[in-house]
């Protein structure tokens, strides 16, 4: 995959949400590893279903033999080339496990493990494909054309591709910017929570930066481009999200870390237990059963079931209290993290502003109903997401709205409307009289928007509106705090007081605000060179670059990007920040039954071991041995899908 992406125009029949790419998904079907690994499976349990009706060997053989075929085929293909390199995997060693227990008349056994393993290939392949789905649609937020302006006033519609640095380009109201650049007329609010993660559109006007792919709000403006398509901010989050994932260190569950020195021990020892008693003179039916039983008891299938089945179990637990864990290394690695990065808008908080304040100024005669009422008349007409909250602010108080006439809007201004009567105006503060500046300070050093209500020419109140911090948030920074040993981190791209002031609210005391994308991922880099295993929780495109590079990333489901869903490790599908520390609990407590099991299935390897080797172990015996320790530790594992452990684990992360 090459390191910039050229966006293509797409067909699109439905409204996106604001700031995610469309959705070009690789069909699950178009997989290979899918489609060998369906074949697989449909094939074994026809043939398992036909084995246990009792139905005759010539029905339900062919179904295993094709299982094992195309199930096996391709890791045991991949196990030859690793053998080319001198190198024995795991998977190949499943292979020949399985092919071994086929022979001696064990074939179920041997086709659900070839099942088991071309399963999870195809998992692998699938979410590799979906994450490369989200990268490649990302720069579609950036609109695949713009309006140039020649530099005798005509327009020129052309392609984002071909539009250089010093040229000047026009974006019309609700148009996405096409280019980064600076703005040298005109004056808007420009929706850039893509970028930044700002909850609320920024007024821009000349002289300010804007970003290509941000949405423009109702006023015209002319920008004059500063950077190459290839090297805009959204192309850059493009590039640190495809390094930051070929960077990431390889994951793996623990006993594929020691696969090569066991693989390799194992053949040796097989080897060895057939070829010994062959040089003293043991017949070859004798020394081939006894090599083919330790093969059977010393195969690493119980120990690698031993692992899967609590982690698999904790998975489809959290996953019905709504947190998606895409694999078991994602939930072996959650149980690592000691350390948290949180984003603010969407993760800390709601992500929608919502009106904090009605303050009604001295000398008004209005109450807070009526300042309210007047302000939210005189809004409902904006689409400006301010106007919304304020609209919404009075629905929730049961006021009535009379209707408003003669409305008009100013980009960075606000808007006037005629209601009963009388001219309201609802704006930014920026022309309050002097009696009223300590009210607007107090405002925006507590972290609010102030906005002014001035009815027939006269300040008449004020409105703060912020964006509200999630009911669990400030008990969720504190579980975290106790499981990991250190306090969360703040990184958001908000401005400084605004995130000091909700950091505060929440117990954080570690915040760095004012963030691009390349700086959240700065951050974790830093962290994670201290030696700290780092959890980032977030929802936008800003924060995909910090989700792919941290230990483990974890993604607000709702209202996340899709690029931020996909880059993810995990994703909260139901928006409940309280479950990010019970699901870290819930890794915990699995990778200590995973512990345990490793125990169980060794102490069982080895006592078979030593019998076959010391003494006279019977195959049947052996092999009910091997089974036998299997269906333990398996149940051991599935312990954890009780509902009672997910409770403990929440209660657990609740300290």
């Amino acid at each position: 995959m090459t390191s910039t992406l050229t966006p293509q125009p797409v067909e699109r029949t439905q409204p996106e949400r604001p700031g995610t790419a469309p959705r070009r998904r690789t069909r699950v079907l178009a997989l290979p590893e899918v489609r060998w690994a369906a074949v697989a499976t449909a094939s074994f349990l026809l043939a398992l279903t036909l084995q246990l009706t009792g139905a005759p060997v010539w029905t339900w053989g062919p179904l295993y033999a094709l299982s094992y075929v195309t199930g096996g085929w391709e890791p045991g293909w991949e196990g030859l080339k690793a053998l080319k390199d001198r190198t024995l995997d795991v998977d190949l060693l499943m292979v020949v496990a399985a092919l071994g227990a086929a022979s001696i008349g064990q074939v179920m056994d041997g086709a659900l493990l070839i099942v088991i393993f071309a399963t999870s290939g195809a998992l692998e392949a699938l979410a590799t494909a979906r994450t490369a789905d989200s990268v490649r649609g990302l720069l579609d937020l950036a609109p695949a054309t713009a309006t140039r302006l020649d530099p005798d006033g005509g327009e020129q519609a052309v392609s984002v591709e071909e539009l250089t640095v010093g040229d000047t380009v026009l974006v019309r109201p609700g148009e996405r910017v096409g280019a980064d650049g600076r703005v040298l007329d005109g004056a808007s609010e420009v929706d850039q929570a893509t970028i930044t993660g700002e909850p609320l559109p920024v007024p821009k006007e000349r002289g300010d930066e804007v970003f290509a792919g941000t949405l423009n709000g109702t006023g015209a403006l002319r920008i004059r481009v500063e950077r190459d398509a290839s090297d805009s901010v959204i192309a850059r989050i493009v590039r640190m999200v495809q390094e930051a994932s070929e960077t990431k260190a390889p994951t793996q569950l623990f006993i594929e870390k020691v696969e090569q020195r066991y693989s390799l021990g194992m053949v040796a020892a097989t080897l060895a237990v057939f070829l010994v008693p062959l040089a003293f003179g043991a017949q070859l039916t004798d020394a081939l059963l006894r090599a083919m039983t330790f093969m059977i008891v010393a195969s690493p299938c119980a120990v690698v079931l031993a692992t899967m089945p609590p982690l698999l179990s904790a998975i489809a637990n959290a996953g019905r209290h709504g947190v998606l864990v895409k694999s078991a290394v994602v939930m072996e690695r959650l149980g690592q993290v000691d350390a948290v990065a949180l984003d603010k808008t969407g993760t800390l908080t709601e992500g929608s502003p919502r009106v904090t304040d009605v303050r009604p100024l001295p000398g008004s005669g209005l109450d807070e109903g009526e300042l309210l009422t007047l302000a939210a008349a005189a809004e409902r007409p904006s689409e400006h997401p301010l106007a919304r909250a304020v609209v919404a602010a009075a629905r929730e108080r049961g006021l009535d709205l009379p209707p408003a006439k003669d409305f008009a809007s100013a980009p960075g201004v606000g808007v006037t409307a005629v209601v009963g009567g009388r001219t309201v105006a609802v704006g930014a503060p920026v022309r309050l009289l002097d009696d009223a500046v300590g009210a607007v300070v107090e405002l925006e050093e507590s972290g609010r928007t102030a906005v002014l209500v001035v009815v027939d020419g006269t300040p008449a109140g004020l409105l703060g509106i912020a964006d509200r911090l999630r009911p669990d948030a400030t008990a969720t920074v504190a579980s975290l705090a106790r499981l990991t040993g250190s306090a969360p981190v703040l990184l958001t791209g908000d401005n400084p007081r605004a995130a000091a002031h909700l950091a505060a609210e929440a117990g954080i005391d570690d915040v760095r605000a004012g963030l691009l994308p390349q700086e959240k991922l700065t951050a974790v880099r830093e962290m994670e060179s201290a030696g700290r295993k780092v959890l980032v929780v977030g929802d936008g495109v800003n924060d995909a670059p910090a989700l792919a590079a941290a230990h483990t990333g974890i993604a607000m489901g709702r209202a996340g990007s899709d690029l931020a869903l996909e880059t993810a490790d995990a994703v909260i599908v139901r928006d409940e920040l309280a479950a990010v520390p019970a699901t870290v609990a819930l890794s915990r407590r699995a990778r200590r039954l995973v512990v345990q099991n490793l125990v169980i299935a060794g102490v069982f390897i080895a006592g078979l071991v030593a019998w076959d080797l010391a003494g006279d172990l019977p195959l049947p015996l052996g092999v009910a041995g091997h089974e036998g320790s299997t269906v333990l530790v398996g149940l051991n594992g599935l312990r954890l899908l009780r509902e009672g452990a997910w409770q403990r684990a929440a209660a657990a992360g609740n300290g």
